[in-house]
């Protein structure tokens, strides 16, 4: 079964990635989640973003980085099927509602954080090549 999701990629100054962990969960991955029947994708990651993290999206800063696809972190014999955008957040973020804990990984070094396939597999990538 396919997972539709909008998920958000954040820098810091350093070009360390925020990532979130979900409660009840091991994997951490982007901000973001499932896209509502009549929502834009850049709509959708507003609302999560704001319901797991307490801040705002600067829908100006947004870029596009795709759509891709992994397997799903936490539902076994799924795969998400992700938009990708990097964006800067409005606020400071922190672990609100269902996000039990957010770091900000080093995309050069992320060992000992265990990551969503989609995470590891292309966010990472798309960081370290540039976000190109």
């Amino acid at each position: 079964m396919v997972i539709r999701i909008v998920a958000g990629v954040v820098l810091d100054d350093r070009g360390h990635v925020l990532v979130v962990r979900k409660r009840g969960t091991s994997a951490f991955m982007q901000p973001g989640g499932k896209i509502e029947p009549g929502e834009r994708p850049l709509e959708a990651l507003a609302r999560e973003v704001g319901e797991e993290l307490g801040t705002g999206v600067d829908e100006a800063s947004a870029r596009p980085l795709g759509r891709f696809t992994a397997a799903a972190a936490n539902e076994p014999g799924h795969v998400v099927d992700a938009d990708l955008f990097a964006v800067d957040l409005v606020g400071v973020p922190r672990a609100s509602a269902e996000i039990d804990e957010m770091r900000w990984v080093d995309p050069r070094s992320p060992e000992g954080v265990p990551l969503a396939p989609l995470t590891a597999q292309t966010v990472l990538t798309l960081v370290l090549d540039g976000l190109s």
